[in-house]
């Protein structure tokens, strides 16, 4: 896979940016006399480089295809439409572009591991062909459980929520280091993960079971240990999204949220994780698109705040990483400014890395324009060139051969030990909510199951759906499965289907996902209850699902339905293994939402103990 006849090339290349790494592993503090010697060795790169390579170096675009050369027609197609090149090498090329971000499915960049490594070495080759030759920085957004970018191939970690309900900080440092033990097999350097944000808001619609958990001193240990271990595995780790997206109702891809903490709520509740990420030595961290009256009454969102990135992340909570904006196509920092001022205003904010502009030749000629107008001085562009430089000398890009093989990727990637490790994982985070009557686990005359209910597609893989997945779980475990998929709003025809289906079997498994109080999956499980077949419900999303189903016997969460969560939930109600999780996050009674119906830390197991 590695293109040996550009090698030697590309190493003298590279050795011309800078001859060796001097600060060893991603996450260790270098001293500040090798600091001082890296800074000398990167500053003269920078002053070999035009304004125009300076600006390139802070964008991180999106493209279209599965190669950096030769994608498809219709890929090509579609990055001229977007981008105004066929490629994204001519895409580098043109505007020196300094990373690139892969996305699964819409852009297409992503088939499978080697496919990946392949496009992460076409990039390279681009990039190092650029008159000041620099390894490109490559990202991706690979949290686990519901926002996960590579299925196929690699290995599927739980989700954050999930890990939060194993309370092991071994277990989510151990996550965070296989993640990025195969990202960095894959070519990819920066992983957007993990999620800071403390989930204080059952309806937050965007982060939600993206959250730790709802706890901040809980959160902040979860997220040091993510970033410690994702660093430790040579990724840079970034912590989002300042100043915290925890308490919102709105979704910031659609709308400009509101976070109306005081100043002495959001340093009691929002600030701890980020704290905890910078102490660990988190080397990037992405803004968040809304307003923090609190932090900055300009009603700016945080991304395009002086007060917010300025005062209080580097002033006040004193990091002097990489500060990346979060996508800058999304709705919420679009609200006030066009596309060609937004990157301009991040940059006074404070920002280094811009990302994901939705027109790229609109965003970078805008800051050019500032430059050349004086209202950004190179000096300022220097300063979030130099930050980035330094993540890509400890990502090890200037240290040889920024080039990866095929060979690694096939030892790495998806490994029988890494799978092994997060089936463990996921085991330690089912949370057994309710059992009355001892309903769990199924007793061994239990062999006739079906399966039903909300059966939302893999995150990766719309052709695998939660319900069939599930039911392949109990065959494999030795049951006889029947399994019928119901959906999220399933009409009076689908519920009496399903009842008719429960008739003869020895219990059914209801899954469920996002219930409210008018939602027709409570219907079925209602109806479910009443044949008399024990009923064992699965919330395969938000925990909180719970609080409108106070009929159920026996009820678990699993926080996500990738694979190995489902396969962990299967072995837990078969008795294979105890729950061992306990609720991150309080759950309000669906009557009187100032009343719990349980408490954070809540989890049973199957010897009764709470």
């Amino acid at each position: 896979m590695q293109d040996r006849s550009l090698s030697r090339r590309t190493v003298l290349a590279s050795a011309t940016v800078v001859a060796a790494s001097a600060t060893g592993a991603v996450g260790v503090t270098a001293t500040p006399a090798v600091a001082h010697r890296r800074d000398s060795r990167l500053e003269k790169i920078i002053s070999r480089m035009s304004i125009e390579a300076k600006i390139g170096q802070l964008f991180v675009p999106y493209f279209y295809g599965t190669s950096a050369t030769a994608p498809s027609r219709l890929d090509q197609d579609r990055n001229l439409a977007a981008l105004g090149v066929r490629t994204v090498a001519e895409l580098i090329a043109r505007y020196h572009i300094g990373g690139v971000i892969y996305f699964h499915g819409w852009t297409n960049n992503i088939q499978d591991p080697r496919q990946i490594a392949e496009l992460s070495n076409g990039v390279q080759r681009a990039s190092l062909a650029l008159p000041t030759p620099i390894p490109s920085l490559i990202s991706i957004d690979q949290e686990h459980g519901v926002n996960v970018r590579i299925g196929s191939g690699a290995t599927q970690l739980p989700g954050a929520m999930a890990l939060g309900a194993g309370r092991s900080l071994a277990d989510a440092r151990t996550a965070g280091w296989i993640s990025g033990t195969e990202l960095a097999a894959l070519g990819i350097h920066q992983n957007f993960a993990p999620v800071a944000d403390v989930n204080v808001n059952p309806a937050n619609p965007i982060i939600n079971i993206r959250s730790f958990g709802a706890d901040a001193g809980d959160v902040g240990r979860m997220v040091a240990a993510q970033v410690t271990g994702y660093q430790q595995a040579g990724v840079i780790a970034c912590a989002k999204h300042f100043p915290g997206h925890g308490d919102t109702g709105e979704d910031s891809h659609t709308g400009l949220p509101v976070i109306t903490h005081t100043r002495e709520e959001w340093d009691r509740i929002d600030a701890p994780p980020f704290r905890a990420a910078i102490a660990a030595g988190v080397d990037s961290i992405m803004t968040a698109h809304l307003q923090v009256p609190a932090l900055d009454p300009s009603n700016d969102p945080a991304t395009l705040s002086p007060a917010i990135l300025q005062g209080v992340l580097r002033g006040e909570l004193g990091f002097d990483g990489v500060i990346v904006t979060d996508a800058l196509n999304m709705q919420g920092v679009r609200t006030k400014y066009g596309d060609d001022r937004v990157p301009v205003l991040a940059l006074k904010a404070g920002a280094d890395q811009l990302l994901f502009p939705p027109d790229i030749a609109v965003a970078y000629n805008g800051v050019l324009a500032a430059v050349r107008s004086g209202e950004i001085t190179e000096a300022r562009l220097d300063e979030s060139v130099l930050r980035i430089l330094r993540i890509k000398e400890k990502a090890g890009l200037f240290s040889g051969n920024p080039y990866v093989s095929r060979k690694e990727v096939d030892r790495i990637v998806g490994a029988r030990r890494h799978r092994h490790a997060a089936a463990r994982i996921a085991e330690r985070t089912t949370t057994l909510l309710v059992n009355e009557d001892r309903t769990l686990p199924l007793r061994r005359s239990q062999r006739k199951l079906l399966v039903v209910g909300a059966s939302p597609a893999f995150p990766t893989d719309d052709t695998r759906t939660t319900v069939p997945e599930l039911a392949e779980a109990f065959d494999d475990l030795g049951y006889r499965t029947t399994h019928l998929a119901t959906g999220r709003t399933p009409d009076t025809a689908k519920i009496d289907e399903a009842v008719a289906a429960a008739q003869g079997r020895d219990a059914v498994i209801v899954t469920t996902d996002n219930i409210n109080a008018t939602s027709p999956q409570r219907t079925l499980v209602s109806r479910l209850l009443a044949t008399g077949v024990p009923v064992i419900h699965l919330a395969v999303r938000n925990p909180y699902d719970i609080a409108h189903l106070a009929e159920v016997r026996a009820s678990l969460a699993s926080y996500c339905w990738t694979e190995v969560e489902l396969r962990a939930a299967a072995r837990v109600i078969a008795g294979r293994v105890e729950p061992r999780g306990k609720l991150p996050v309080p759950v309000q009674r669906a009557d009187d939402p100032t009343r719990y119906l349980f408490r954070s830390g809540h989890g049973l197991s199957y010897d009764g103990v709470d």
